[in-house]
């Protein structure tokens, strides 16, 4: 089971979600893409049920974006489990304080509002000491939303592919859904 982790005020219906349900559906790998609370304690309370409901039936792989990178790092820690941190944000309570105020989905316009207690839930789910060895990292050097060398210098050491050019929203994905599947490792088969 593949859980993909959308990024801030997006959804299970984002582009990336599109294309990873595509890709699993056409090789038979079992995909959720949840669209997730704005509040990060909800959010991580979700994601976590979700794991424990299905770990007990076959192994757990996670994928996050930018926030959702920083979930799926927190989670993999916490469950043990291989993730695939796409422009993950990991100094997100420092990053999304600057998106302070009201938020527009991207996926149906709602707005939510995103406030300071938000931040102190999300500085709960930091982690110091990332286990590197389950963890791949994909980074693309124009990221426009975040710093690609914070993450390649927290994570230095996991397995990254760290590209020129490209945005925040990982241009070209779809080119390592293979080695992907490889990282995750041949338990993906139904």
């Amino acid at each position: 089971m593949i859980i993909y982790i959308h990024g801030f005020g997006s959804s299970g219906e984002a582009s990336k979600a599109k294309l990873l349900r595509a890709y699993c559906q056409e090789n038979k790998i079992h995909f959720i893409a949840p669209s997730l609370p704005t509040i990060p304690d909800l959010a991580i309370k979700t994601l976590s049920e979700l794991i424990e409901s299905y770990q007990d039936n076959e192994p757990v792989y996670l994928m996050g974006s930018s926030l959702g990178g920083y979930y799926a790092l927190y989670l993999s820690d916490k469950y043990n489990l291989k993730a695939v941190l796409i422009n993950p944000a990991v100094n997100a309570p420092e990053t999304l304080e600057r998106a302070i105020g009201h938020g527009v989905n991207y996926y149906d316009n709602s707005t939510y509002e995103w406030n300071a207690s938000h931040l102190e839930m999300l500085e709960s789910y930091e982690i110091e000491e990332p286990n590197l060895e389950n963890l791949l990292v994909l980074l693309q050097k124009g990221d426009e939303v975040l710093d690609y060398e914070e993450a390649f210098d927290f994570l230095e050491g996991a397995k990254m592919v760290v590209e020129e050019g490209g945005t925040h929203s990982f241009e070209g994905l779809e080119r390592h859904l293979e080695s992907i599947k490889r990282f995750f490792g041949v338990a993906l088969k139904l």
